[in-house]
């Protein structure tokens, strides 16, 4: 079990450092190849309106002209030592972990991520909890009965759930629930949970149902075709032979059995939820890690930009990290193997 851990985590870090050097060859290395100069990259930080002279003079404070490999060094190496940044007036200190400094707003990414990883990680526990529960428990009942007409309207209401975008549901929830009934929060609110709990649930109920419905129906039809296979097993028609009761078969047979998937898509999309669940904080205007990514590239702030993706891959790596370990507790042919 420990070779496993070992094995599954560097082959994480591995992941990670090739994330980190593909995002700095799309944002450094293509461009070049385009044709970029470093005057070009040094005007995305002053403007271009700034005159040749100025671009010259960030170009080689930001190192610009230095080769490919020791600017990735000195973007990467400042992730784990922090670095200084030169914007003119004076020098800023950015303390490790230092995901890059943006001249727009004069502040370190990290400082920003930081700030808004609250929204998005409330937004992501609240709505996996709800599409966790009622997508497996419909996808179970579907399941066990099948052809019946709450099968039917179930798998009919999950094919609704999967097809309509968040940003189309959000809304039609915005306009009933809020401005027509007035039973749930506008939106583009959100109270830390330390301050108060129930208000922090009250103005996420909507953004979590929403986020929900997409997820819970595609739950839901995977969980009813794997217990559709798995109830159909040797192993099911064993434990009924030994007498065992059917709710046992079922949760301790069956469902456990039916769980491999559901984890591996589960680690995923929570992953990718606290990378910023980028359509639903637009919807709601919630100021989340997906709001920050929009932001930046409507800005065309790059130091942003890659610092939101490199702390999004971060999360949808470490995701896949702890599914692998939940594999091999769930199955131990997988630890073995």
């Amino acid at each position: 079990m420990v070779t496993y851990i070992i094995r599954r985590t560097l082959g994480a870090l591995l992941i990670l450092f090739v994330v980190s050097l593909a995002t700095f060859l799309i944002f450094f290395g293509l461009p070049r190849l385009a044709g970029a100069t470093p005057e070009t990259f040094a005007a995305r930080y002053v403007g271009k309106t700034a005159d040749a002279q100025t671009q010259q003079m960030y170009a080689e404070k930001l190192g610009f002209y230095d080769p490919l490999y020791e600017q990735y060094g000195r973007w990467i190496g400042a992730v784990f030592t922090g670095t200084e940044y030169d914007y003119g007036t004076g020098v800023e200190q950015c303390e490790a972990p230092c995901f890059g400094y943006s001249f727009r707003t004069n502040q370190p990414v990290w400082e920003d991520l930081l700030d808004r990883l609250p929204v998005t990680g409330s937004l992501a526990l609240g709505a996996s909890i709800i599409w966790l529960l009622t997508g497996v428990a419909v996808g179970v009942l579907s399941a066990l009965r099948r052809g019946s007409f709450f099968d039917r309207a179930a798998m009919t209401g999950a094919l609704a759930g999967v097809s309509l975008p968040p940003y189309f549901t959000g809304l039609m929830f915005l306009y009933f629930f809020s401005y027509k009934m007035g039973v749930t929060a506008p939106g583009a609110s959100y109270t830390p949970f330390a301050d108060d709990p129930a208000e922090w649930a009250y103005n996420l109920i909507l953004p979590w149902i929403t986020l929900a419905l997409l997820n819970a129906a595609a739950y839901a039809r995977f969980t009813r075709a794997g217990m559709l296979d798995t109830m159909g097993e040797d192993f099911v028609r064993t434990a009924r032979a030994k007498g065992l009761t059917e709710g046992v078969v079922v949760t301790k047979h069956g469902l456990r059995a039916a769980l491999t998937p559901i984890i591996t898509i589960f680690g995923m999309d929570v992953g990718l939820l606290l990378g910023g669940a980028i359509l639903t904080e637009s919807t709601f205007s919630l100021k989340g890690l997906g709001y920050f990514a929009i932001d930046a590239i409507g800005k065309q702030d790059f130091p942003q930009i890659m610092g939101v993706t490199m702390f999004a891959a971060f999360f949808v790596v470490v995701a896949n990290l702890i599914v692998d370990l939940l594999y091999a507790v769930v199955d131990p042919r997988v630890r073995l193997s």
